[in-house]
């Protein structure tokens, strides 16, 4: 799908939240829940693990000049991924998300985000040009959900366009901050329009399409955004399916007694999904590479549930590949 000439330095630009997820971990003398400072946000989620494959990425977003916003830096730089679309805010801090386990396991979460840095970022802080010298362009909806943040997403998928990138597209709903849910609804639909590739769990495509069944949803997302080539499923402990010219692939998850927590779960096996689309290209795969694809996905998310935080923590492709071994 690329049009320009321009010397591809990176295989994945994605653009998006970084921020600091605050996770259980313990308890106090007292009995308090203590909470430590993982840092998070799924667009960085994603290319850390695709840097873990040997992947070239970089991120566009925005911290707080601030301590939480100095440790995410750091972070990411840690992982090898490029921070030259980092941005510092002085006047708003670092976003914070405070993760609770429900009693079903589920997780409750509660952000300190209105405003929060990454919604604070600016059409005219995009750089067109690091979008150009990349191969693929990821973003999900929670840059969508204020402004500016919705104005510089539109443009740099704008950029990506216009340079022929190919698209992936999680829309990792997160329920608390939309204002509406209907909101939500209209920024995920723009968010498909552009999109050549889409994962999407359970849950979210249940509650967009209307449809119990998750073919039937498939089917109204395929008929609504011919654009999308290849749809990955993800139904956590159930496994996961691949939507692909008209065929489908599932895979069953490896579920481990030792998970801790799902947190990054879904961005594990969305990088994945993305790892095989550099790989194989987005107009070569049959059921077979697909099939593959999933299982590799899967392990790699098993994996990252028995861990705690997400970003600091992925797993390497030689950890995947001996997982799936262990397994047979």
């Amino acid at each position: 799908m690329t049009k320009n000439n321009v010397q591809k330095q990176f295989d994945v630009v994605a653009l998006g939240e970084l921020l600091i997820d605050f996770t259980e971990n313990g308890l106090s003398e007292q009995g308090n829940p203590l909470l430590e400072a993982n840092p998070g946000g799924a667009p960085c989620n994603v290319l850390s693990m695709l840097q873990k494959l040997g992947k070239k990425t970089a991120f566009i977003g925005k911290v707080g000049n601030d301590g939480f916003g100095n440790l995410l830096e750091k972070a990411i730089v840690e992982q090898g991924i490029s921070a030259q679309g980092l941005m510092k805010d002085n006047e708003v801090h670092t976003t914070l998300a405070l993760v609770l386990k429900k009693e079903n396991g589920d997780r409750d979460f509660a952000f300190y985000r209105k405003p929060g840095a990454d919604v604070n970022i600016k059409p005219e802080e995009i750089d067109p040009e690091l979008i150009q010298k990349s191969r693929i362009f990821h973003f999900g909806t929670l840059s969508l959900t204020d402004e500016p943040a919705k104005s510089a997403t539109i443009k740099a998928v704008q950029a990506a366009e216009d340079a022929g990138l190919t698209i992936t597209f999680d829309p990792n709903l997160r329920e608390p901050l939309w204002d509406t849910l209907d909101d939500a609804k209209r920024e995920i639909d723009w968010g498909m329009k552009h999109a050549h590739f889409l994962k999407i769990s359970d849950n979210e495509i249940q509650w967009f399409t209307g449809k119990e069944d998750f073919d039937e949803g498939i089917k109204v997302l395929q008929d609504a955004y011919p654009n999308i080539k290849l749809i990955c499923l993800s139904m956590g402990p159930d496994g996961s399916r691949a939507y692909y010219n008209g065929s489908k692939v599932e895979v069953n998850a490896f579920v481990q007694e030792g998970t801790i927590e799902t947190t990054g779960a879904g961005d594990t096996f969305c990088a994945c999904m993305i790892n095989a689309i550099l790989e194989t290209g987005l107009d070569n795969f049959t059921d077979e590479k697909l099939t593959e694809a999933l299982t590799f996905a899967n392990a790699a998310a098993s994996i990252v549930t028995t861990r705690k935080g997400a970003l600091r923590v992925m797993p390497t492709k030689e950890e995947v590949e001996t997982f799936i071994d262990s397994k047979k």
